[in-house]
């Protein structure tokens, strides 16, 4: 399985009023557009998703909606409530074991969740000094799936090389 992680793109602010809720945030404009830039970079480098796992928060939902669109795979696209902030790792991780059918997943979520679950399978441990900057997509590849250490780290885009690559 080639598993993709993706945080979130840039969205409103907590302070910007009209947001009582965390989860009622939305992206930005810039953070439509720099969703879209990588969206496009993806579809350039032929890079398709099986499945498309998103946190039901509305910025990571308007994000992970953005590359199935771009990518033409709006019928991949499903929510996760384990992908919300805060939910235990080892939820999300059932989820995909009972989708092992699915060779190319991504994993739409949330900081500092999304930077555990890479530690943790890649390392076995959740300590591995990693953040992922919003808008930043990382890709593992994962022979047999489990919690703890399991996962190669491919690569790790930050959101200045999606840009710097447009």
């Amino acid at each position: 399985m080639n598993l993709f992680v993706l945080r979130h793109g840039l969205a409103v602010e907590r302070s910007i009023p009209g947001f009582k809720l965390d989860r009622d945030r939305p992206l930005t404009p810039e953070g439509r557009k720099k969703t879209r830039r990588l969206a496009a970079l993806l579809r350039r480098l032929q890079v398709s998703f099986d499945l498309i796992l998103t946190s039901p928060y509305i910025r990571a939902r308007q994000t992970a909606e953005i590359v199935a669109e771009l990518l033409g795979t709006p019928k991949a696209l499903e929510m996760s409530p384990r992908l919300a902030p805060g939910q235990p790792l080892n939820g999300v991780v059932a989820q995909l074991k009972r989708r092992h059918s699915a060779e190319q997943v991504l994993l739409v979520g949330h900081e500092p969740d999304l930077s555990r679950l890479i530690s943790i399978l890649v390392t076995g441990k959740p300590g591995l000094a990693l953040e992922l900057k919003k808008g930043a997509l990382c890709k593992l590849e994962i022979s047999s799936l489990r919690v703890g250490r399991c996962a190669t780290l491919q690569w790790l885009w930050p959101p200045k090389l999606c840009s710097a690559l447009k």
